[in-house]
């Protein structure tokens, strides 16, 4: 039984470590908190409850396979309820007074006509654009999400190269720019633009091929889990405990123990062989194969020793950490019924906005990026759908406004301050705009978090909220891989590595370092269930990373 460590509980880390267990390997989980989620975080103080991560349950598909592949369905551990409204959007007021709200509903022929009514003519042109989205969608699942590169050759089929020159102009032009041919009006295009800010990026930066997001919230509708987002790592927690994994907190892995080897003609860039992880408290924990879910940058430049970094620091230098954030979870006296459970708020200057939090190019120096005066932001009040996250006669508010990826932000006292101050005022924007009179003397209590809790409690670079930007050069086979060319039996999984961003690319990435050790190269899902002790079958071909099907390791 081959021995596995994996380094960090984030949602990746989690479900790879489930997946590994389930095929026999002896697998320990390190986390370095007190309990497991990383990013898919919860808060419970005063008697509110916030998620303080991911708060949009999208791409289902994605989660009901990674259930199946362990031999669950994702009803027998969560309650999932469609939002109606999906959500509502808050357009930066002219004048005085609230803003013009406009709300995405669950049916798709309200949302046409309120579209239309916005911009004659708009809401054929979005519903057109939606079943695009829905097409793209599907490419994307069936031949590029769940590839792990190694023959990109396979993912080449009929039905991509049809639809070659339409792909070329989805990746090599932005999304803003594919949104701006579709309708006019300024509300629009950021309704067709802001999933964006899910990949860490703008719509201006993002390529088009990224339309496809608009059939998660168009189309395929939005989904909540009762009792909040967390409940989801709540599940499959107990699933890895349930299939054999032992998940150790409390415990903050240093560095990865590399011996050094000889290069080879199948490895020529090898330099070592992972032998475990050393704990901050010198204790080694030994195994045959080690997989990262920490971030991506901390794990290249600090857990790994120079000579085994195949991504050093200078290769971060121009490279684009995306967008931070500064989260507020505020508990609030009365009722909100001007907010749903979700609620989008847009600036008039969306354009100048990305690029006070992004700069003009990716990899911008911290110090040019500021804080924009008037933000765009996302509100989440979950007591909409689900009152037990907050004592009676009050509501929770989840803000996250966009940052720029700065770790310096709320680093010091004099910062923390203006961190404080930059809530307050964010705060009462959103009160403005949605016309709430005094939201924040209505607030009794609230926690701010900011980029340099991003970089203090997940070791994220330069603060980062999400992970590393979705720009065309940092997507899809251009993205880090998941496989250590250097350290053969070193994996990497979560946001760093294949596919990307997001909780449901996360679950992917698990699912894409089995396909690693077996070997398989195809670019579609595994089949569900997998078998028990499937691993133990694959050794003589697969279970080493890197190993050519049919070949020995």
């Amino acid at each position: 039984m081959s021995r596995v460590v994996v380094v960090g509980g984030g949602i990746g880390g989690l479900a790879t470590a489930a997946l590994l267990a389930r095929g026999g390997a002896q697998v320990t989980l390190l986390e370095r908190h007190a309990s497991v989620g990383g990013r898919v975080g919860a808060a419970s103080f005063d008697g509110f409850r916030f998620d303080t991560g991911p708060s949009w349950y999208f791409m289902p598909e994605v989660v009901e396979h990674l259930f199946a592949l362990l031999g669950e369905r994702v009803d027998d551990h969560l309650d999932l309820m469609r939002l109606d409204p999906a959500y509502r959007v808050f357009p930066e007021p002219v004048g005085a007074g609230p803003a013009a709200m406009l709300e995405v509903s669950a049916d798709a022929e309200l949302n046409w006509k309120a579209f239309d009514a916005l911009e004659p003519g708009a809401g054929e042109a979005m519903r057109a654009y939606a079943a695009e989205s829905s097409e793209a969608y599907r490419i994307a699942l069936d031949h590029f999400l769940y590839t792990t590169f190694q023959r990109p050759d396979r993912a080449l089929s009929a039905d991509v190269l049809r639809r070659a020159r339409t792909l070329a102009g989805l990746l090599t032009r932005p999304l803003a720019d594919k949104v701006a041919g579709v309708v006019q009006h300024p509300v629009l295009r950021q309704v067709l633009g802001y999933h964006a800010v899910f990949l860490g990026s703008s719509p201006y930066r993002v390529p088009a091929l990224y339309s496809l997001m608009s059939h998660l919230d168009l189309v395929d509708g939005v989904r909540y889990p009762r009792g909040g987002m967390y409940t989801l790592i709540e599940a499959l927690e107990r699933i890895a405990r349930d299939q054999g994994v032992r998940i150790r907190t409390g415990a903050d892995v240093a560095s990865i123990e590399v011996e050094p080897a000889a290069r080879s003609l199948r490895h020529p860039r090898r330099t070592g062989v992972a032998r475990g992880v050393r704990l901050t408290s010198g204790e080694l924990v030994e195994a045959d194969f080690v997989v990262s879910g920490a971030d991506r940058h901390h794990t290249e430049t600090a857990l790994l020793g120079p000579r085994h970094r195949s991504l050093p620091e200078p290769w971060w230098r121009d490279r684009g950490p995306g967008i931070s954030s500064m989260l507020v979870m505020a508990g609030v006296r009365g009722e909100l019924p001007e907010l749903a459970h979700h609620s989008l708020f847009f600036t008039r200057d969306w354009a100048g906005n990305f690029d006070d939090i992004l700069g003009k190019r990716a990899g911008a120096d911290p110090s040019t990026l500021r804080v924009p005066q008037v933000a765009s932001a996302y509100v989440s009040r979950t007591t909409a759908t689900d009152p037990s996250a907050a004592p009676p006669g009050h509501e929770n508010l989840f803000l996250l406004v966009p940052f720029p990826a700065d770790a310096a932000l709320g680093a010091d006292p004099a910062s923390r301050a203006q961190l404080e101050a930059h809530a307050d005022r964010f705060l009462d924007q959103v009160g403005a705009w949605a016309g709430i009179d005094d939201l924040r003397g209505r607030v009794v209590t609230r926690r701010v978090v900011g980029p340099a809790d991003f970089a203090r409690d997940f070791s994220a670079w330069r603060g980062t909220a999400l992970g590393m930007e979705h720009t065309l050069r940092q997507s899809a086979m251009f993205r880090p891989g998941d496989a250590s060319p250097r350290v053969p039996n070193l994996l990497h999984v979560g946001a760093g590595t294949i596919p990307g961003v997001g909780l449901p690319m996360c679950l992917i990435s698990a699912e894409l370092v089995v396909k690693r050790l077996l070997g398989e190269t195809s670019p579609r899902p595994l089949p569900a269930p997998l078998r028990r002790g499937f691993l133990d079958a694959a050794l003589p071909r697969g279970l080493w990373p890197g190993a050519s099907p049919g070949r020995r390791p």
